[in-house]
């Protein structure tokens, strides 16, 4: 629905993460409404995009990161939604900083199943 087209990546730690999601830009801001946790057995490794969150583990909302390497700690403790399958070296090129002088932006993001979806709808019409 185009909600994170144009927002930056407002926090990367190099050898930790990169953080986007953010409609303020600022790491302060979301989307009005919490998500509850849900952990499940999974490994924090290189590419896995998981949910941001403060404190509270059911306070995560519209910020997501991806891990830029294996960290054991986030295991148990943080919402998987996701791994990067291709096109990790484009993340790793995401300009660093908390936040960044001139932060990288998110183009278009979209879900697979979407995507696909919205093929096949097109092909059918």
């Amino acid at each position: 629905r185009s909600f994170y087209d144009g927002l930056p990546f407002h926090r990367i730690v190099p050898g930790f993460i990169v953080q986007s999601g953010d409609p303020k830009g600022t790491g302060w801001g979301g989307p009005g409404y919490a998500i509850p946790c849900e952990v499940y057995p999974s490994s924090f490794r290189r590419g896995t995009v998981g949910m941001a969150r403060a404190g509270d583990p059911n306070s995560a909302d519209s910020q997501f990161f991806i891990n830029f390497a294996p960290y054991p700690s986030l295991n148990g403790n943080y919402t998987v939604i996701g791994h990067v399958v291709s096109g990790m070296e484009y993340v790793d090129q995401i300009k660093r900083g908390e936040p960044p002088a001139n932060p990288d932006k998110i183009v278009k993001m979209q879900v697979a199943a979407d995507a696909e979806r919205m093929e096949q709808m097109k092909a059918a019409e």
